[in-house]
């Protein structure tokens, strides 16, 4: 009963969709639906319609198609999974010729989902094209087994020459060669400029080789061991299929850039990557109706029903501040991941149900029918053009060998591995299919596949000298000298002359007369204004700004994002101002000048992982950007480790991918609890080698806003994390003045006791928030012995500036490292030893530093205020003794 009382609350104008589900399941069994609605339907059947109507049974019997056809169609190539038995899509007095039609459109290798979809446009749209048009390939049949004869050639020869190696080959999964042809065609044909693609390790040296043109030469070299970069760039590197690569195509007189993005082993996690890099691309050069920059992604079934990033980055694909005009998404759909069967994988009905959250259609396909696999690319293409709005195409195939070449998939799949090896490849079918309709003749077919086999043999024959060139890697014009820096090197000049200054703070200071603001924040805007005009003093967020908005006057576009960025968290950025009467927006940093570069700061959904992996995309298409990603919380960061992990700690080392990318934590110990303390320092510090990053627990803002301007400052791109401040946002004493961000200032990776730069008895080094507490014991005890020298910047560790402070106190006989995380978190682990160099370096008295802090903890923090103020007031103590 209570799934009829739902049916009777969907008597609405928004529920047609279901009505009509609903209508076709009385049609099948009267007594499935409520009583309400079988006595509506009956009613409805026996009125006697116009003359100039179709009949009600006609278009029930369409509907019934329309929604439940693909759950009929003969998409498995193998055919061991049985058919349902529907019976709305067989009712009893159904005119035999319409059926046969339907089942034709709906249930033969294509199945359509699409009746889901809210806009009667876009469904009507696809009833058009499925229904009322002639089925074309955009590809000829001669392309069509060209592309599937270099697809599977290309398995076939790397499966005897290099027998028992890895390389997660497409056999079975050809077709997709075929659907990614027909998009790259289809793209090119429409104008578009640069397509970015995303996939997983499956067939992914197939799709370097015969999508993106990368030298056979070049890949049976790594095969046989050697690096996929010139001797001359440093880097670890990675497995081949793993790899990046870039390709430039001409097209009827126009060119078009492909970038096959580089992907570890977290199979989804390039997905917000690749769209970000294309949000970038269709920034930069204005593509404001995101027409000239697509976006690929391909799947593997089990990842795109299992890995939650998948949803997290479908999410934006509508988002103002992150849509790219829709994606086009490829699923190669094995029917099995790694030993796990589709029923043990997912719950859904279909692996492609999570895209109908966005609305999104999905295709399937039967790769067996690559005539059909082309159509649906080219439908994928169209509709995507026409409503820049994401669409799926599931290739349903299977996988010829096992999870990998060494695999051994009887194990577990006894029935499929049986089905499979009694199966003909897709180009075999194909090929016969032609010879049988006279279209090719045998020698035709054989001599296709011979003259590639032999093309094939002159590449591994030239793969013993190949030698690599930058462009078979490089995903744009950059520079490989510019992956080398040097660590110590002195900081750049990053001031601003005080005028510039002066008219950022004149535009964060004015209220904006099209706008009414919140009466406190308008004081609030005043105070700032006034405080830039006068020097000083300045606080954490209008140093921001300052930052900001002078590198948007230098020509760098700004992109800020993350959850609440606009106004900040903690209601100190304002940087987005909201008319109270009508909600309009304004961002008075945008007015600055006239020419001055784009500025965008955008509220992010409720994600890290989809969010952080899209600024770091967009950090790779734009390098001279300064792009930065905004945790709600530092404590937050960790739901996006897999980015920091793979791709913002290490895509230099593995792939060649320099990044400018910006983190910004909130971080501090101030009784918010264990989840509102902590960015983990020490988990990112692990990360941290190779000169591969800039970590900063910076205590100043005009250090802040060097730090900022210094990402764009530098030739050599690194990513930035910066632990920033909660209760030193509004802190007294934690202010700088104009002077301090003018000329011939930069950033500090020391800073040394401002009130005792030498002569010290004792020296207590620190960084972040807790210098203040200290600053303000030392204060109350009025000690005059004490040196407090704050350390910056943690990584590249600042050696030589503190041997320098260090050295100014030669007779202190104690070194304290003071910090306010457990003993094991924190920067202790990561400094002590470096702390202890530069102490030997200096010939100091003291060989190594002492800890002082809160005791090793499973928890980042206490729950409880009054431990954390206990805590909090024994650690400052002990400090100064």
């Amino acid at each position: 009963m209570g799934d009829h009382r739902d049916d009777r609350d969907a008597i609405n104008g928004a529920n047609t969709v279901y009505l009509a589900e609903l209508h076709a399941r009385w049609q099948a069994d009267p007594t499935s639906v409520d009583p309400t609605f079988a006595a509506l339907f009956d009613a409805l059947a026996t009125e006697k319609a116009p003359a100039d109507a179709p009949e009600t049974g006609s278009e029930t019997l369409r509907n019934a198609f329309r929604l439940r056809g693909h759950s009929a169609a003969r998409l498995d190539p193998l055919g061991i999974r049985p058919l349902p038995e529907l019976r709305e899509l067989n009712p009893p007095g159904a005119d035999r010729d319409l059926l046969a039609r339907l089942r034709k459109i709906y249930c033969g290798s294509i199945g359509a989902e699409f009746m889901h979809l809210q806009d009667p446009d876009q469904r009507q749209w696809w009833i058009d094209k499925l229904e009322n048009s002639t089925p074309e390939s955009p590809l000829s049949p001669t392309r069509i087994l060209l592309a599937l004869t270099r697809a599977e050639g290309f398995e076939n020869f790397c499966q005897k020459r290099f027998t028992g190696m890895r390389r997660f080959g497409l056999e079975g999964g050809e077709s997709v060669i075929v659907a990614l042809r027909t998009l790259i065609d289809e793209a090119a044909r429409d104008g578009v400029k640069s397509v970015s693609l995303g996939m997983p390790h499956r067939g992914r040296l197939n799709v370097m080789a015969n999508i993106l043109r990368k030298p056979f030469a070049a890949i049976f070299s790594e095969f046989a061991g050697a690096s996929f970069k010139p001797d001359d760039v440093q880097g670890s590197g990675d497995v081949k299929y793993h790899l990046g690569t870039a390709t430039t195509l001409e097209h009827a007189g126009r060119t078009m850039r492909i970038s096959l993005l580089p992907n570890p082993s977290h199979l989804e996690a390039v997905d917000p990557v690749v769209l970000g890099r294309v949000r970038a691309d269709q920034d930069s050069s204005r593509d404001t109706q995101r027409n000239h920059h697509l976006g690929i992604l391909v799947h593997g079934d089990a990842a795109f029903a299992g890995q939650g990033v998948v949803y997290e980055t479908l999410g934006l694909s509508r988002l103002t501040g992150y849509r790219t005009g829709g994606t086009v998404h490829v699923i190669i759909n094995n029917q099995i991941g790694f030993t796990t069967i589709p029923e043990d994988a997912h719950s859904g009905v279909c692996g492609t149900d999570i895209a109908k959250a966005i609305q999104a259609p999905v295709l399937h396909v039967n790769a067996d029918d690559p005539e059909a696999v082309a159509r649906c690319a080219g439908l994928a293409h169209q509709w995507r053009a026409e409503f820049h709005s994401d669409i799926v195409l599931d290739v349903v195939c299977y996988r010829r060998h096992g999870h990998n070449e060494t695999d051994e998939p009887s194990f577990t799949q006894p029935a499929m591995v049986r089905a499979i090896q009694a199966r003909p490849t897709t180009r075999r079918l194909y090929a016969d299919q032609l010879i049988r309709s006279g279209a090719l003749s045998s020698d035709d077919v054989s001599s296709m596949w011979d003259s590639f086999q032999a093309d094939l043999e002159q590449e591994y024959t030239a793969a013993a000298e190949y030698k690599p060139d930058a462009t078979d890697w490089l995903d744009g014009p950059q520079d490989p000298t510019r992956l080398q820096d040097e660590p110590d090197r002195i900081q750049p000049m990053t001031g601003v002359p005080l005028e510039r200054l002066r008219a950022v703070g004149e535009a964060i200071g004015t209220i904006p007369a099209n706008i009414s603001v919140h009466p406190r924040l308008a004081r609030q805007i005043i105070v700032r204004g006034n405080a830039v005009e006068a020097g000083g003093p300045l606080d954490w967020a209008t140093a921001e700004a300052l930052a900001f908005g002078t590198l948007s006057m230098d020509g760098h576009p700004v992109r800020l994002s993350g959850q609440d960025s606009r106004r900040g968290t903690f209601s100190q950025r304002h940087a987005v101002l909201v008319d109270q009467d009508t909600g309009a927006e304004e961002t008075p940093l945008t007015h600055i000048a006239p020419h001055q570069a784009p500025l965008k700061i955008w509220n992010s959904p409720l994600s890290e992982y989809a969010v952080l992996g899209f600024e770091y995309g967009y950090s790779l298409g734009d390098t001279n950007a300064l792009v930065l990603w905004e945790a709600q919380f530092g404590d937050f960061s960790n739901g996006a480790q897999i980015i920091l992990d793979q791709f913002v700690a290490s895509g230099e080392t593995k792939w060649l991918r320099t990044s400018s990318l910006t983190l910004l934590l909130p971080h501090g110990h101030e009784g918010g609890g264990p989840e509102h303390s902590s960015a983990r320092p020490e988990r990112i510090l692990q990360l941290c080698a190779e000169n591969n990053m800039r970590v900063c627990n910076i205590t100043t803002p005009a250090n802040y806003f060097h730090a900022l301007r210094r990402q764009t400052g530098r030739r050599c791109h690194k990513p930035l994390v910066v632990f920033t401040p909660k209760s030193l946002l509004r802190h007294r004493d934690a202010v700088s003045t104009l002077e301090e961000m003018g000329p011939r200032t930069r950033f500090q990776t020391v800073l040394p006791d401002p009130q005792f730069p030498e002569g010290a008895k004792r020296i207590i080094l620190c960084s972040g928030k807790i210098f203040y507490d200290l600053l303000a014991e030392r204060s109350r005890q009025n000690r005059a012995d004490v040196a407090i020298i704050r350390l910056e910047q943690l990584y590249p560790f600042p050696h030589h500036p503190l041997v320098e402070q260090l050295a100014r106190h030669p007779d202190a006989d104690q070194v304290i490292w003071c910090q306010e995380e457990p003993q094991n978190n924190g920067a202790w682990n990561f400094v002590d030893r470096r702390i202890e160099r530069a102490l030997r370096e200096c010939n100091h008295r003291v060989s190594r530093p002492e800890y002082v802090g809160r005791d090793s903890a499973a928890s980042p923090a206490t729950g409880l205020s009054s431990v954390h103020t206990a805590q909090q007031e024994k650690l400052v103590q002990s400090a100064l003794g």
